[in-house]
């Protein structure tokens, strides 16, 4: 049986509900598409997700790592294609701040997903949920385990495929917020469902 490392992140900034943390704790355990979903949850924290993730492949050995994000404001579910060696955002959930920072000193600049992101969405659509492929993660927590992940995949030559996939707020959240569009979780988790059903 294939294995499926999947994350998602706690709450964090104005956002006191994280659906990703509830799609990746329901999904613990199950089998989809011949893979035993590993289900993790990351800290926001730039000086600790990232190195959390890395053990989490160590210790699990996945056969496919899948990170989930929260992108409050987006209306679609997003896989990311790409990830950029650069720390920079708002605080995270320690204060710390950072400011042009490189993720990986001497690393390449960017790194692209090795999840079939193309077929995610078309299958996506299919199911008829509103999905796009992403150019940005930004330059926050996403895009810093993005690419801790891919970067400690690629510098290990490990047969392990891995990305990142952003999702719409849930109703939960945007009843919280209330300035974000939203999805159901209900939604939220079959489309992400639809994701797993599209690796090969």
């Amino acid at each position: 049986m294939k294995k499926l490392l999947l994350t998602g992140f706690e709450p964090f900034l104005d956002f006191p509900v994280n659906p990703t943390m509830k799609i990746v704790e329901e999904l613990d355990g199950q089998i989809i598409n011949g893979y035993t979903i590993v289900g993790k949850i990351l800290t926001v924290e730039f000086g600790r997700s990232g190195e959390q993730l890395v053990q989490h492949i160590e210790e699990t050995k996945p056969d496919t790592v899948i990170s989930l994000g929260l992108a409050g404001g987006r209306y679609k579910i997003t896989p990311e294609r790409v990830a950029i060696n650069c720390n920079d955002g708002d605080a995270d959930n320690s204060g710390r701040v950072p400011r042009d920072e490189w993720i990986e000193e001497g690393g390449p600049d960017a790194i692209f997903s090795t999840l079939p992101i193309r077929n995610m969405v078309n299958r996506l659509a299919e199911q008829e949920l509103p999905a796009d492929i992403s150019n940005t993660a930004g330059t926050y927590l996403c895009n810093n385990v993005m690419y801790r992940a891919l970067f400690y995949i690629q510098s290990h030559q490990l047969n392990t495929k891995a990305g990142f996939i952003h999702i719409p707020a849930s109703h939960e959240l945007a009843i919280q917020h209330k300035r974000i569009p939203s999805w159901s979780h209900r939604d939220l988790l079959e489309g992400i469902k639809t994701c797993i059903d599209s690796l090969e």
